[in-house]
């Protein structure tokens, strides 16, 4: 019953947000590409890229077109929405039980609800992108590793490896499950009785998560000629000597894999990383259930808790913030809330519990001096309600914001061209977006146009020094678009 709630929410909102979405990210173009390029030349998008998601958009409209005949690309957007939007329904079901096995069946009921109920993982599903897919396994392996830990079920490695590996597809940090695994084995290898079987059966468990991770993970390393993923080789290359500048000053730039990743230069950034991924979390937490989170995960961990949820909550979130930290320092100086959900989704089933602790408080403050009775004690329930109603109510309004609704002038701009344009035509664009749902052949730019092409398309702030740019170009369409906080106008020339 409890499931068929939460998942029925759920449903009701991402379906209201995938409706109502006005434009995608610029990821979400990218995964669309790839999966419409799938069919075609699968060895090409395997080598270039993790196939796992493009390949289930591709199926989700394969599955599509045996009702429709549409082949445009809002099918393929619709599409992609909606496959994330089943991962996503599918995820729910093992963090439900996850948190069933860490704080009970009532708290975990609570702690899916607030994590259906936060605007960034929920919206995440109308922008396309890999995060819910990667979840659901994530999600999967994890809890048949929980359940395995408490129940003594060795033999459930396998499916743990098996799962990993198949993550893998989607996300190479899928592979942290196998991670957990070793970790939790070789402390039971000197402390047979934390885990309830023998020293055997216990190396048994550990070949068998290692070898199914390889039976499905090994076929993509192979395809792809890679082991190691790219981002972590990244990593492993910022340590080297060899990468050392000659200039060890940092440039001010955001590019991925900059040539200053050096370990002296990244360290400094730690704490900068630290700092932005709080910032992040708070962001995803909408901020007020930050502090009932951090109330609720110190009360739950001083209580009698057992030592496998001990070790693999700790583990899972010292990895995690690992991986988040040498992604800032190494790869990209730059937070995103993506990167907090597998965090947030694996932490949130502390929030009932801070609730029930802040609410007690409450209750015993209002009733200091007074005889407690029952109607006395009933009112921490209604304190956990008041307090969970309101950070609901904090979260609704950004919540039913539709997606990309700052960017509505990039829609109609793509309208335009795809009424009044040839299916022929280039179009130059700052955004591939607009390529995407105006159905045209799209050159990229940055600043200027170097290829001669039919349109261009210009989001600027200043008209009259964009017209002195283009002098030479016939305007024939303008509109306005909010970005950054910043209202511009996005105009689309006739290229002369």
């Amino acid at each position: 019953v409890h499931l068929a709630i939460l998942i029925g929410i759920a449903l009701a909102i991402g379906v209201y947000l995938i409706v109502t979405t006005v434009l995608i990210s610029k990821d979400g173009v990218f995964y669309i590409e790839r999966a419409q390029q799938f069919a075609s030349d699968p060895v090409r998008i395997i080598k270039a890229h993790p196939p796992g998601y493009p390949f289930l958009i591709m199926a989700a409209h394969k599955c599509a077109a045996l009702f429709t005949d549409d082949n445009s690309n809002q099918a393929w957007i619709y599409s992609a929405q909606y496959i994330t939007l089943l991962c996503r329904l599918l995820a729910l079901i093992p963090l439900y039980f996850i948190g069933k096995l860490l704080v009970g069946g009532k708290n975990s009921f609570w702690a899916i609800l607030v994590l259906i109920m936060l605007p960034y993982p929920t919206k995440v599903v109308c922008d396309v992108v890999r995060e819910w897919p990667y979840l659901l396994f994530l999600a999967t392996g994890f809890f048949f590793l929980l359940w395995s830990a408490k129940s003594g079920k060795w033999w459930a490695f396998g499916l743990v490896g098996l799962i990993s590996g198949l993550g893998y597809w989607i996300r190479p940090e899928s592979a942290q499950l196998v991670v957990y695994g070793l970790l939790w084995g070789a402390i039971c290898v000197f402390r047979p009785k934390l885990w309830g079987v023998s020293r055997c059966k216990n190396l048994m468990a550990l070949v068998l998560l290692v070898l199914c991770f390889a039976i499905s993970a090994v076929p993509y390393m192979k395809c792809a000629d890679r082991i190691v993923p790219s981002k972590i080789n990244s990593i492993i290359k910022s340590f080297s000597f060899d990468a050392l500048p000659a200039n060890t000053e940092v440039p001010k730039t955001n590019a991925v894999n900059p040539a200053y990743n050096t370990a002296e230069i990244a360290s400094g950034n730690v704490l900068k990383a630290f700092s932005a991924i709080f910032k992040k979390v708070g962001e995803t937490l909408m901020w007020f259930f930050v502090p009932i989170l951090l109330i609720g995960f110190w009360v739950h961990f001083r209580h009698d808790v057992k030592y496998d949820e001990r070790v693999l909550i700790t583990a899972f979130v010292v990895m995690n913030v690992t991986m988040m930290v040498l992604r800032y320092c190494y790869i990209q100086i730059h937070a995103s809330e993506r990167w907090t959900m597998p965090l947030v989704a694996f932490t949130v089933f502390y929030i009932p519990v801070g609730l029930q602790v802040v609410g007690n408080w409450l209750d015993n403050k209002r009733s200091q001096g007074k005889e407690k009775t029952v109607t006395c004690k009933d009112k921490r329930l209604s304190w956990f309600v008041i307090l969970f109603l309101i950070g609901v109510g904090i979260c609704i309004p950004k919540l039913l914001r539709p997606a990309g609704i700052e960017k509505h002038g990039y829609r109609n701009a793509a309208k335009w061209l795809r009424q009044n344009t040839d299916n022929t035509d280039v179009v130059a664009v700052p955004d591939r977006r607009l390529c995407l749902y105006a159905e045209r052949k799209g050159l990229l730019y940055d600043k200027t146009v170097t290829v001669q092409t039919k349109y261009i398309v210009t989001v600027t702030r200043d008209e009259d020094r964009d017209q002195e740019i283009h002098k030479s170009s016939k305007k024939k369409y303008s509109g306005w678009v909010n970005e950054r906080k910043k209202e511009k106008r996005v105009i689309v020339y006739e290229a002369p």
